[in-house]
């Protein structure tokens, strides 16, 4: 989706709303920063810089970082890649990066750099994040649990792996939940059977409906499976 051209600021413009907070900013400051791969703004076609309010508040971020903290540019630039990926960044160099839906203190500018819902960890964050070791990771993947999306998990893989390390204290292991795994891709399926016509229509505001029809079943699915499980304990007392 192309962005109005209001929604853009030039760089002259990003220097006068950042020079009360900064007062040494200055153009070739900026130009250095883009330069490091810190801030990486459109151009027109002739060439000109244009910035997004999310590069300007990475900006100021950057610049916080730098007078507040006296972080270098590497440490910085690690911090924007955690926060790319739904991570609140390390506090120091013994720590790693943690999902933002973990940490109840997490920066009031995160959200501008990815979702919390869009989580991206690497197999070590991963493991730290949901309290397990590799081999257990190796253990989900084998089972179909979970899977890497390219190089990194997922926040519904997080879910899962928490999920499935519950269950170990009952002495509950892995390979005594595939049968939900099996019956997790049966609703699945039958969510896909209403969802993915209604995508299909022509109408503007097909895909909205069926994302809405995804919700609805979902929800309803879960509420049948927990009320089928407390009925089915009832009766076995």
């Amino acid at each position: 989706m192309s962005v109005p051209a209001r929604a853009y600021l030039s760089i002259g413009e990003v220097l006068s709303r950042l020079r009360p907070e900064f007062s040494d900013i200055t153009i070739s400051k900026i130009r250095f920063l883009e330069s490091e791969g810190l801030i990486d703004p459109q151009r027109t076609p002739s060439g000109y810089r244009k910035f997004t309010t999310t590069d300007l508040e990475r900006l100021r971020y950057v610049l916080m970082a730098q007078r507040d903290q006296y972080l270098p540019l590497r440490v910085i630039k690690e911090n924007l890649d955690a926060l790319d990926r739904g991570l609140q960044p390390a506090k120091n160099s013994n720590t790693q990066a943690s999902p933002r839906l973990l940490n109840a203190s997490a920066d009031a500018i995160a959200p501008l750099f990815a979702p919390s819902d869009e989580i991206k960890l690497s197999r070590s964050e991963f493991a730290a994040a949901a309290g397990i070791s590799d081999s257990q990771i190796s253990e989900l993947e084998s089972f179909g649990f979970i899977q890497m999306k390219g190089r990194y998990f997922d926040g519904d893989a997080l879910e899962v792996a928490k999920a499935i390390n519950e269950f170990t204290n009952f002495g509950i292991e892995a390979r005594h939940l595939k049968s939900f795994k099996t019956a997790a891709d049966r609703e699945v399926g039958l969510v896909e059977q209403v969802t993915i016509p209604l995508a299909r229509q022509k109408s503007s505001d097909a895909k909205a409906r069926a994302q809405e029809a995804e919700r609805e079943i979902s929800s309803l699915s879960i509420k049948l499976h927990a009320a089928l499980v407390r009925a089915g304990l009832h009766r076995s007392r």
